[in-house]
């Protein structure tokens, strides 16, 4: 079991990257080793920790990935970047947690080529108490059968730009298995005008984004005379940073592969 673990954070300076920063700084067994921003990021060259808000860290806020040794890099930031890094990581032969939503089916698909020779946490959502929420909407679905709807809706802040959600996604690909069905073929995406009744096997999947919202997403199965409903909802981002050191701190010390938080927290059967 590796101890004091090295982390290289990719978007250090942004919401997601910083509160990463502050998780690291309060965990024993994880240090900073290197903190990265894009290369025209007007903060290039100042300590992140004066930059986030914790002071003097010794470490500078650099514009590039560099070969300087490191165990983990955790990058939230975009798809393009997240590759990036992941090539770097293949490279190096650094361990990689990506909390990247948004990947397009090109980039998903080169995303598990590369990572059969890279240690790889990959996931939409890093929150311990969501993926507890993915497994159980599955023995949910599974249990109330064809004879209950099923509709997801989630809720963003006003900046986020890909919907919906990867979340979302995910609990409609998890469920959509459960059930026998594919999400690509049942999904539907918002509704408007003279539709028509809702179809038996469709999976609905209804988006808002407003204000500052963390995350919240809602599964609801919707019967005759009855609804469940199962919600989770984030009230900061420090629940997904805990996720991505947990990941850091458990895929150091695993063989090469893809993996994502169920792995992590042991929840797969």
């Amino acid at each position: 079991m590796k101890e004091n673990v090295k982390a290289i954070v990719i978007g250090a300076a942004g919401k997601m990257g910083s509160r990463i920063i502050h998780i690291i700084r309060e965990t024993p067994s994880i240090e900073l080793y290197r903190a990265f921003e894009r290369p025209d990021h007007p903060s290039i060259g100042k300590d992140i920790g004066e930059v986030i808000g914790l002071g003097k860290l010794d470490v500078p806020l650099v514009g590039g990935l560099k070969k300087e040794g490191g165990d983990v890099i955790i990058n939230f930031s975009n798809p393009a970047a997240s590759l990036e890094s992941l090539e770097f990581a293949r490279e190096t032969g650094l361990a990689i947690v990506i909390g990247t939503t948004g990947f397009n089916h090109e980039q998903m698909e080169k995303t598990k080529a590369i990572s059969k020779s890279v240690r790889c946490v990959l996931a939409p959502n890093m929150s311990v108490g969501m993926n507890v929420m993915f497994r159980i909407v599955q023995d949910v679905a599974r249990v109330l059968g064809p004879e209950y709807d099923i509709e997801i809706l989630e809720a963003h802040h006003r900046l986020k730009k890909d919907s919906p959600s990867g979340t979302a996604v995910k609990l409609g690909e998890l469920i959509a298995n459960a059930v026998g069905r594919n999400l690509n073929q049942v999904g539907v995406y918002g509704r408007k005008g003279m539709i028509g009744e809702r179809t038996k096997e469709e999976i609905g999947m209804q988006v808002i984004r407003a204000g500052d919202i963390v995350g919240e997403h809602t599964v609801l199965f919707g019967g005759s005379g009855e609804r469940l409903e199962i919600i989770h909802r984030a009230h900061s981002r420090d629940n997904f940073a805990r996720g991505a050191i947990k990941a850091a701190l458990w895929i150091v010390n695993q063989p090469n592969g893809l993996y994502d938080m169920q792995d992590v927290l042991g929840l797969k059967k």
